[in-house]
């Protein structure tokens, strides 16, 4: 880091500083456990930082401060003053990019190359969006059969406190499609980072700070999920969950909020199929469903996992992925020249290689990859190779539960009618691809498919505007576009009798 640039000044900072400081009501305070949690490199295993392990009586003042907030001079602003903060925090945010890139690549792993490319456009898209959307939102005037001069219309107003719960495979961006919609609607919020990866949300803090965000608007608690997330979903002063994470936790989440019947949005996990036919372009199709997998090491909710490729291109297109694959390179996400990182944590490199080997005993060939890379300058990280598994059943594990790796399981398939059966048959449903010349196909799985996205020669495009979410155990509710909005609103109705 360049000791000169303010940008990653700000970033020392929050490396040398963050041990048990919470950001609540506007202020740097100690977390009442006394406790840290360890920030650990994963390219490196090295520690980089402490952060505060924060625990319900943190909890708890966070909630008081947005409640407080909620009801104090926020209550009040225009919807162009939101907007103005809103446009602020994506300048401030524009202007230390680098830093927050930097801290994700050194708290998370990802390729710096990578987070450049394509979390710029998504940071900073998203907040425009909602500083737009911040003047967007109005009520309507209805007709009614009442007798008289009876006047009914509708407001829209924020839902209150949001408790934001988010994972650590982009927290950066994942921060921000939690802050954008509050800001935007006049809701406060407490913000619980993964405790993996919480140190760009810290940063993120000190910025909304410097954009006019008031006090106790958005709070930022950090700490694990089975203490710090656990108080926040059951907590009795807390107006809706936006959760976005595994499945299981999700599940957690739904009964916490049955106290005071929180409203919840939830982003969860998938098992997304990709389904290529002979027809498809293979030169677009092979890097395209390869990085579907492999992108982010595979920690991508909605990666195209189950690989379905018509059978006549099916040893061909498998091997050319395999090839792909071998060829991407893998190390330290702050070389240049790194393409794939390592895994969040030791947990996530177990968790990984366990289903690697689960997929063995299954009888799934190994195509490619496979196991930890240790050579070099690798050996204290948590590398795995990019993986493709071949010979799969259907009910085998490999294909039918989330792995959150590098690993694809390629299966072949002959008839539309078939592979459309098949990929429906999860309990998922987040995201989908098809890739083919024939429109009707296209057509036809777009309709078909039971999954919140499906993209058709391309693969987890994202913009703003256009809604995402799952179905099924992929969770409910949407994240972007004007649906994500509605999710932070509630509708009062008002009746006036002008007789």
């Amino acid at each position: 880091m360049n000791s000169n640039d303010p940008t990653s000044s700000l970033a020392a900072r929050i490396l040398s500083a963050a041990a048990n400081q919470l950001y609540i009501d506007g202020e740097w305070v100690a977390s009442s456990s006394g406790e840290q949690l360890e920030s650990i490199n994963p390219a490196t295993g090295e520690t980089i930082a402490h952060v505060a392990n924060g625990n319900a009586a943190d909890v708890d003042r966070a909630v008081a401060a947005a409640r407080r907030a909620l009801h104090g001079p926020w209550r009040d602003t225009t919807p162009y003053e939101r907007q103005a903060i809103i446009l602020k925090l994506a300048d401030l945010v524009d202007q230390h990019f680098d830093a927050l890139c930097l801290l994700d690549s050194m708290d998370m792993g990802a390729p710096l190359s990578r987070l450049r490319a394509n979390s710029r456009k998504r940071a900073l898209g998203r907040l425009r969006f909602y500083a737009g959307m911040a003047t967007a939102i109005h009520g309507n005037t209805i007709g009614n059969s009442a007798p008289g001069k009876v006047f009914t219309y509708t407001m829209r107003e924020p839902i209150g406190v949001v408790a934001g719960i988010i994972p650590w495979n982009a927290p950066m961006t994942s921060a921000i499609w939690k802050i954008g919609p509050v800001l935007a609607t006049g809701c406060t919020m407490v913000l619980k980072p993964a405790e993996q990866a919480s140190l760009s949300c810290l940063m993120l803090a000190e910025l909304m700070a410097q954009a006019g965000v008031p006090p106790g608007v958005v709070n930022v608690v950090t700490g694990v999920g089975e203490i710090t997330g656990a108080a926040l979903a059951g907590h009795p002063d807390v107006n809706k969950v936006a959760f976005t994470g595994s499945h299981a936790v999700g599940q957690s989440i739904v009964r916490a909020s049955a106290g005071n019947l929180k409203r919840v949005s939830l982003e969860l996990g998938g098992k997304s199929p990709d389904i290529v036919f002979a027809d498809a372009d293979l030169d677009k199709a092979v890097p395209g469903a390869a990085m579907g997998v492999f992108g982010n090491t595979g920690q991508v909710c909605c990666a195209g996992t189950r690989l379905f490729v018509e059978r006549k291109i099916y040893d061909e297109f498998v091997q050319r992925v395999a090839q792909f694959g071998q060829q991407l390179r893998v190390g330290n996400g702050q070389d240049p020249d790194v393409e794939i990182g390592p895994l969040v944590s030791k947990d996530q490199l177990e968790r990984v290689l366990d289903y690697i080997d689960i997929g063995r005993r299954e009888g799934a060939r190994t195509i490619s990859g496979g196991e930890r890379m240790t050579e070099g300058n690798l050996a204290n990280g948590y590398f795995v190779r990019p993986t493709v598994f071949g010979d799969i059943e259907d009910g085998m594990r490999i294909a039918t539960e989330e792995i959150f790796g590098p690993v694809v399981c390629a299966i072949p398939f002959d008839t539309i009618d078939e592979v459309e059966q098949r990929a429906n048959a999860t309990a998922f449903g987040l995201g989908s691809g098809v890739w083919t010349r024939d429109i009707n196909k296209a057509q036809r799985l777009s309709r078909s498919l039971h999954a919140g996205s499906v993209w058709v020669n391309c693969y987890n495009l994202m913009d703003p505007a256009v809604p995402f979410g799952g179905y099924g155990l992929s969770g409910y509710g949407r994240e972007g576009g004007v649906e994500h909005l509605d999710e932070y609103l509630q509708t009062k109705a008002v009746w006036i009798n002008a007789t």
